[in-house]
């Protein structure tokens, strides 16, 4: 019996060495890692990434209908993107705070996100993460002397992990071919201190040759992986064969419509019709029946109608419908067509319908957290060493905030109707358009100063002087 699984078990798998040192003095081994990537992991990334991008594999390829003359649509339809947009949206589309409690750091830390838009970088990590199962970042420091991070092409990267019950990484490796020169594969490894440029240009043995080594600062492998779960699986990956199923139900039914305008005519019954007569009598799309008469000298019947596969229109609808409710279902994910889902209902009963995706969201939130704080561990290890002030990584307050309708408006009139108040700081933050409640306070501040009305009492105490004369 075949194995019918879509991926291999090697796809996923994670690299495991004893330590970064022998693994530097053992490059055959790093060249086995790399080659194992690219054979077995980045094929299953690659046919990921198609499906997101609507180039569903399974209906494109497949061999599907062997009359050259017969119709053969090819629909496919973008499920999965469907699925990583709508779960990035929910999970990021109100951008996550991270704050600390001491306000210069707090500052110094506002800053390195502002300067790598942490916002649209943290939702790319969490939409590789829903199409590949895992996201790759990269930090380093740029010729300005500023802490940079960086999202990594995923087909291109992985993680080693020292084989401890921890699983401690041990070196990120980056490998990828001269744009120009496809024979030339240039592999890059970080480990905790030191970054080495390898190079191969042989395709067989893929021996590796040091081209440059370098000492970076951060203390730690630079290459963080943001795991989506603790298989690594993405977001659709489960429906891919129900997506299949799908894509093959609708092109067969496109298929049905074409075909049966290219239906056989047949016409019963011994008929007076030449070719020349048939031919006008299709082009005035009308068919005039004459008949001759039969051996009995009476006329014979004559009947004419199309022949064509039949279409049960209730079933095959009932099946494509069945077929897309399972594939919300299994990913967790609403059907927004569904009408009993929106319309007038209220925020906390939508949140009844999220129930299954709220579950998804809480293990990929505190996944992605520990990520967070990897990277924030790295950006205060090379603030420390460039004497540039460190900070408590735990200290760190990340916070996540569901993209979904509320009504704001109710909860704030059952606070006030309790006799309830708010400062103005926590009003502030209430407000999606600001970011920074305090600095927002500050700017109002500064504005008030600035139109404050001024007053020369030096010109009222020469006035009143003058009033004293007169009277005098």
């Amino acid at each position: 019996m075949s194995n019918k699984q879509r991926f291999s078990n090697e796809a996923n798998i994670h690299y495991r060495y004893s330590s970064a040192d022998e693994l530097i003095a053992n490059l055959e081994d790093l060249s086995d890692m790399v080659q194992h990537h690219m054979q077995y992991q980045r094929p299953r990334l690659q046919t990921l990434e198609n499906y997101y991008k609507g180039n569903n594999e399974t209906i494109l390829q497949a061999n599907r209908r062997k009359e050259e003359h017969l119709a053969d649509h090819r629909a496919t339809h973008n499920f999965a993107k469907y699925v990583s947009q709508f779960i990035q949206g929910y999970m990021v589309g109100v951008p996550l705070k991270t704050s600390h409690k001491d306000e210069e750091i707090n500052e110094k830390l506002r800053d390195i996100n502002r300067i790598n838009d942490a916002d649209e970088h943290n939702s790319d990590l969490v939409l590789n993460q829903s199409i590949y199962g895992r996201a790759y970042e990269l930090l380093y420091r740029n010729k300005q002397d500023e802490i940079r991070f960086t999202t990594l092409d995923v087909k291109e990267t992985f993680v080693i992990y020292d084989d401890t019950v921890e699983m401690n990484p041990i070196a990120g490796v980056r490998y990828f071919n001269n744009q120009f020169n496809d024979d030339t594969l240039n592999v890059i490894v970080y480990t905790d201190n030191k970054k080495y440029d390898f190079v191969t240009k042989d395709q067989y043995s893929y021996k590796l040759t040091l081209r440059n080594e370098e000492n970076h600062f951060f203390d730690g492998v630079p290459i963080i992986e943001y795991m989506n779960n603790k298989f690594r699986q993405g977001d659709y990956e489960d429906v891919l064969n129900l997506i299949d199923l799908y894509d093959s139900a609708q092109s067969d039914t496109a298929n049905y419509m074409t075909d049966l305008n290219d239906a056989y005519l047949v016409i019963q019954g011994n008929v007076d019709l030449d070719v020349k007569t048939a031919e006008k009598m299709k082009e005035a799309r009308l068919i005039l029946l004459q008949t001759e008469p039969g051996n009995d000298g009476k006329a014979s019947q004559a009947d004419a109608k199309y022949i064509y596969k039949q279409y049960d229109v209730s079933g095959t609808e009932a099946y494509k419908d069945r077929l897309a409710e399972d594939i919300h279902k299994f990913t967790n994910t609403p059907n927004l067509n569904d009408e009993h889902f929106s319309g007038t209902q209220s925020g906390e009963s939508m949140k009844y319908k999220l129930f299954g995706l709220e579950q998804v969201r809480s293990i990929k939130e505190r996944l992605f957290k520990k990520a967070l704080r990897d990277r924030y561990r790295l950006i205060n290890n090379v603030m420390t060493r460039a004497s540039e002030g460190g900070f408590d990584v735990n200290d760190i307050q990340i916070v996540f905030t569901p993209n979904l309708p509320k009504s704001l408006k109710e909860e704030i009139e059952m606070f006030i109707k309790l006799g309830g108040k708010l400062s103005e700081e926590t009003t502030l933050s209430v407000l999606s358009l600001v970011e920074n409640p305090k600095e927002e306070l500050e700017k109002i501040e500064a504005e008030n100063k600035l139109n404050q009305p001024t007053y020369d009492f030096e010109q009222f105490r020469n006035q009143d002087e003058e009033v004293t004369d007169d009277d005098e």
